[in-house]
């Protein structure tokens, strides 16, 4: 009795280990900037519990003026180590959320169109290139302003302006990997096309895809804080670019205002960074080889 044998998928490249980690100083760094980040993130309202937007303590007072706010405050007497806490969490929050949007638009996109070819690629990259005609920035401006600014609409638009690299990257991929012996395998024993990019292609063009991902969230994060530095951020939350906007007429006189969460987003934006750019040592074969 014959049997059909199921196709093998290609070896997936592996996300890298302790020992890789070990090894690639960059990547320590970032792995441990980020983490006091998500600390301060995650611990912050047990460290900082007051409300962020309440007038604690006397106006501009300079880190070290008084023990019950060490970072001080700002021009309306608001702890700032206060709203570095719950700014950490929002810019987290919205640097995730919409980098998770922008990949999964960017994977549908670009897996669509490499998968199909032909008519189908052409249009989806026609379109792409559409999006990437426009600045980033300039396009996130607008669909905020025209929409009630707020946390989700934001992340919807940083989601939105985000995505053609990722599906440029996809895409790539999936051409690469179409003509593969396991995905000529798939399709001879009868697997749909959902099925084989699902199971087949998609698990080994999602590595690169990560490493991308990271320096998205850095991009998102960045987008968000001078968006909330305009006044077009969410009104009802606290977060780094807010503070950057209402301490820049103190500058000054009270520069710390505006260095205090500009630092926190530098080192947020480092972070990242630096794991992005270890991922991709890790999970490209010929920087492996170059750096061997």
């Amino acid at each position: 009795m014959n049997t059909i044998a199921h196709p093998a998928p290609t070896r997936q490249r592996r996300l890298p280990g302790l020992a890789f980690v070990r090894r690639h100083p960059t990547l320590s760094v970032g792995l441990l900037l980020l983490a006091a980040i998500v600390l301060l993130a995650a611990f912050g309202p047990l460290l900082y519990p007051g409300d962020p937007w309440e007038m604690a303590g006397a106006p501009m007072l300079w880190p070290g003026d008084d023990p019950a706010h060490p970072l001080g405050t700002d021009f309306m007497g608001r702890d700032l180590a206060t709203g570095l806490a719950s700014g950490a969490r929002v810019s987290l929050l919205i640097g995730l959320v919409s980098t998770a949007l922008s990949a999964t638009l960017g994977i549908a996109v670009g897996a669509i169109g490499g998968y199909f070819r032909g008519p189908i690629d052409t249009a989806l990259m026609r379109l792409t290139e559409l999006f990437q005609t426009v600045p980033k920035f300039v396009l996130a401006v607008v669909l905020v302003a025209i929409f009630k600014p707020s946390v989700t609409t934001v992340v919807l638009a940083i989601g939105v302006v985000s995505w053609p690299s990722t599906a440029r990257l996809v895409r790539a991929e999936f051409l690469s990997l179409r003509e593969r012996e396991f995905v000529l395998a798939a399709e001879t024993i009868g697997m749909g096309h959902a099925r084989i990019i699902l199971t087949q292609i998609l698990p080994n063009a999602l590595p690169p895809v990560i490493a991308m991902a990271t320096l998205t969230v850095a991009t998102a994060i960045q987008t968000e804080a001078s968006l909330s530095f305009l006044g077009l951020g969410d009104p009802n939350v606290m977060s780094w670019g807010t503070i950057i906007g209402s301490g820049r007429e103190q500058v000054a006189d009270a520069w710390y205002i505006c260095a205090l969460p500009g630092l926190a987003i530098v080192l947020t934006v480092l972070a990242f960074n630096l794991v992005g750019e270890g991922l991709n040592d890790a999970l490209n074969p010929h920087l492996r080889q170059r750096k061997g």
